[in-house]
C-alpha cells in the first residue's frame, strides 16, 4: 500500500462536519437531559467526527414540522427542456455532420469536467477524502467550472446535507420521492424548507478557506459562460476548422447535458437499482452502469457507508477512473493523505449491516 494512504481504524466515521456546524457534533440548544452525542476523534488532526447514529439521533427522520407545497420553478423547467432539445440536436450532429475530432474533443471534455465533479467537488471538497496541492486544486476547479453544476461551495453544501439527512425531507434529492425527482426534478422546484434549514446549519467553512473556491464563487457567472460554453465552442473552430454552430451544439450543449445526466444517475439510479452489500439501511446501491457513466461514482452503497474513503469503492481501478486519476496524481506528488477503510472495519460492517450479497464480490 502506498505510504501516503491513511487507513482509518474506526467504523461509522460519517463526515468531517457536524450537522449544525458545532465542532463536537452536539445539537445547538439541545434539550436538557438529552444524551451526549458520541464522537470519535480522527487520528492525526484530531477533527471530531459525529457518527451516523448521533446524526440520526439529532434529527429524527420523520419529524417534519413543515407545511410543504410543491412549487415548480418554471424558469428552470424551460431552461432544462431547451437544454435537452439542444442536446438531442447536438447528438444528431455527432452522428451526421461533426468531424470526428470534434466528437473526440466533446468526449474529452465530458471526462475532464466529470473529474471536476467526482475528484473535485465530491471526493476532495465535500468529503475531504484526500488532500491536494494547489496546482491540482486549480486543475479540478477549472474542470468543475466546465461541468457547471453550481459552484464548489454550493455543491458541497447540498452534498453534505444529502449525506447527513439521506432519504429524509432534508435530503435535497430525496430518492423516496421517485426517480424523476431524485434525477432532475429537485432542480425544477423550490427546495423543501427542511433542506434550506439544514443547508444553513451544515458547516462548510473549511471549503471557503480555499482561495480557489472563493475565487470561483465570486466570479462564477462569467467563469461558467467562458469555460462551459465559449471555450468548448471556439477550440474546435480554431484548431481544426469546425463550424461554430456544430462545435457549440456538440462540445458545449450535448456534452454538458450528457455529463449532467451521468451525474444525476448517481442520485436516481444508484439510489434505486443494485445490491446493498455494505449497509441495507439506506437506499444507496452498487450500480456498475452508473459507475461507467459517472467515472467511478456508482459504488454508491459503499460510498454512503464509508463516505470518507477516497476510492468511493471497495474495488481497485475497475470502473473507477476517478480513483485511477487520484492515484496517478499521488504518484506525481500532487495528492497525499488518501483516506481508506481498513479491511477489518469493512468485514465487520458487511457482516453487521450488509444484505448478504457481499460474498459475490471478486477480490
Amino acid at each position: 500500500m502506498a505510504p501516503n494512504i491513511k487507513v482509518e481504524p474506526f467504523d461509522d466515521n460519517f463526515m468531517n462536519v457536524s450537522p449544525n456546524g458545532s465542532p463536537n457534533g452536539s445539537p445547538k440548544g439541545s434539550p436538557k437531559g438529552s444524551p451526549k452525542v458520541s464522537s470519535k476523534s480522527e487520528p492525526k488532526d484530531g477533527v471530531k467526527v459525529p457518527t451516523r447514529k448521533s446524526v440520526t439521533y439529532v434529527e429524527p427522520v420523520n419529524q417534519d414540522n413543515h407545511k410543504y407545497r410543491l412549487q415548480i420553478v418554471w424558469r428552470n423547467v424551460v431552461i432544462f427542456a431547451l437544454l435537452h432539445i439542444g442536446a438531442i440536436y447536438g447528438f444528431y450532429l455527432c452522428l451526421t455532420q461533426a468531424k470526428w475530432t470534434t466528437v473526440a474533443f466533446a468526449y474529452f471534455l465530458y471526462v475532464y469536467s466529470g473529474l471536476g465533479i467526482t475528484a473535485g467537488a465530491h471526493r476532495l471538497w465535500s468529503h475531504r477524502s484526500y488532500k491536494a496541492k494547489w496546482p491540482l486544486r486549480l486543475f479540478l476547479a477549472v474542470a468543475n467550472t466546465i461541468a457547471f453544476e453550481n459552484d464548489i461551495y454550493e455543491w458541497t453544501r447540498d452534498h453534505r446535507v444529502h449525506h447527513l439527512y439521506s432519504e429524509t425531507d432534508s435530503d435535497p434529492h430525496d430518492s423516496r420521492r421517485g426517480f424523476f425527482f431524485a434525477h432532475v426534478g429537485w432542480l425544477l422546484c423550490r427546495k423543501h424548507p427542511s433542506v434550506i434549514e439544514k443547508g444553513k446549519k451544515v458547516d462548510c467553512s473549511d471549503v471557503l478557506k480555499d482561495p480557489i473556491v472563493r475565487f470561483q464563487r465570486r466570479y462564477y457567472l462569467p467563469l461558467v459562460i467562458t469555460w462551459c460554453f465559449i471555450i468548448p465552442t471556439i477550440i474546435p473552430y480554431f484548431a481544426w476548422n469546425e463550424s461554430l454552430w456544430i462545435s457549440y451544439f456538440v462540445c458545449s450543449i450535448f456534452r454538458y447535458c450528457f455529463t449532467l445526466n451521468m451525474t444525476w444517475l448517481v442520485n436516481s439510479a444508484a439510489h434505486m437499482w443494485g445490491n446493498q452489500p455494505y449497509d441495507k439501511s439506506h437506499n444507496a446501491r452498487e450500480n456498475i452502469g452508473v459507475s461507467l457513466g459517472a467515472i467511478g461514482e456508482g459504488f454508491h452503497n459503499y460510498h454512503h457507508t464509508f463516505p470518507y474513503d477516497y476510492s468511493a469503492s471497495e474495488l481497485g481501478w475497475e470502473f473507477n477512473l476517478t480513483k485511477f486519476f487520484i492515484d496517478s496524481c499521488a504518484v506525481l506528488g500532487l495528492v497525499y493523505d488518501r483516506r481508506k477503510v481498513s479491511k477489518e472495519v469493512l468485514k465487520r460492517r458487511v457482516q453487521r449491516t450488509g444484505d448478504g450479497s457481499h460474498h459475490h464480490h471478486h477480490h
